[in-house]
């Protein structure tokens, strides 16, 4: 790079000494300009002449034209008065008409508005509730409708953001329209737990590690707390209707609920994201 600007640096000084030194050689490049500077100048007019009569061509055109169109409409002054007619009176009337007609499916929605569902979408962030103590997971019938429960991680923060958000505005709904105080039994869950789970048989679970939406952080089974307990079995009626209110406010966030599925699992909701399980 630095070779060829010295080269033209060189060349340039070369030329300008020379126009310098030389009055020959000035008058040359001078007569040079000019000569083409009248060449240009004869190109420049002819094209202007020619755009000229190109222009009059269609000024003459137009004018034959409008010059027909007025004696076509002298000679057929009924018909374009009854074409104008027929095209400006339908219009008049519908502006003139105090009714305004609405399209069919874009009437005004009278459904009403879930306000939690609006606050979601707003982006509200909610804060997970207080832990409940291990004890409450360490009775009898927990410990008989899930198995191994008391090993099992409620850590809200393990999981997946936007699932998150949706499980907690599935709690408001269902404490503050509903009454249902709710509990997460069990969130994210480890391959090898998933796994061990998976070895005590189909009654528990039919998804190997990887195979399941727990291992994500897509996935938490929850259940309902009266009295300060915590209720899991579908033969208590309250807990049943618990799980129908659960399932339609899941389902109304974009939640998959398990009480959908051929071998039910009615505390269960998991986010499907595309992409992320490879099955």
């Amino acid at each position: 790079m630095l070779f060829v600007a010295v080269t033209l640096y060189f060349l340039l000084a070369c030329l300008v000494s020379w126009l310098l030194l030389f009055p020959s050689g000035r008058a040359l490049v001078l007569q040079a300009l000019a000569g083409t500077g009248n060449r240009l100048k004869r190109g420049w007019r002819a094209a202007a002449q020619r755009e000229s009569r190109r222009l009059d061509a269609i000024g003459n055109s137009s004018g034959a034209s409008l010059r027909e169109a007025g004696a076509f409409i002298r000679r057929h002054y009924m018909l374009c008065l009854g074409g104008a007619l027929l095209l400006g009176v339908p219009p008049l009337i519908a502006l003139t008409s105090g009714e305004h007609a609405q399209l069919s499916g874009f009437e005004e929605s009278s459904r009403e508005v879930n306000t939690q569902v609006a606050t979601l979408l707003e982006g509200e962030q909610l804060v997970p509730p207080p832990a409940l103590p291990p004890l409450a997971f360490a009775s009898a019938e927990v410990q008989k409708e899930r198995p191994m429960i008391a090993s099992a991680s409620r850590d809200w923060a393990l999981l997946n953001a936007a699932y998150q958000q949706r499980l907690l505005h599935v709690f408001r709904i269902m404490k503050e329209q509903h009454g249902y105080e709710m509990a997460i039994l069990e969130g994210y869950r480890s391959p090898q737990r998933q796994d061990a789970l998976a070895a005590m048989g189909s009654s528990v679970t039919n998804a190997a590690a990887f195979q399941s939406w727990h291992q994500y952080g897509l996935a938490a089974d929850c259940a309902f707390v009266r009295n300060g307990r915590i209720v899991i079995s579908e033969k208590d009626p309250w807990a049943m209707r618990g799980y129908q209110l659960y399932g339609e406010v899941a389902e109304s966030l974009g939640l998959t609920w398990g009480g959908r599925w051929k071998m039910m699992d009615l505390g269960h909701t998991e986010l499907r994201v595309p992409g992320v399980m490879k099955r």
